[in-house]
């Protein structure tokens, strides 16, 4: 699962935004929420970002710039692969 999760985060950061969400919208975990809130929020869609952002528990990274929250993220799941 982390490795689907790695790769949309690297997905979003080349700019495929699609592709990221289709690999994201379908996985239910706090971590995939995560990822999803950022990919609104990169879209623009606020309302729905925040609503991610929620489901997460993550409410405090609202207004962190989205790449460096997607490498936050990507530092968090690679650190569990350990």
């Amino acid at each position: 699962m982390n490795e689907e999760l790695i790769q949309a985060i690297a997905d979003a950061l080349a700019g495929d935004w699609d592709k990221a969400h289709k690999a994201v919208q379908n996985i239910e975990n706090e971590t995939a929420y995560w990822i999803h809130a950022v990919l609104h929020k990169i879209e623009g869609d606020e309302n729905n970002s925040r609503y991610w952002y929620s489901r997460a528990g993550k409410m405090e990274h609202v207004g962190m710039d989205s790449t460096a929250e997607l490498q936050l993220i990507r530092q968090g799941l690679s650190n569990q692969a350990k």
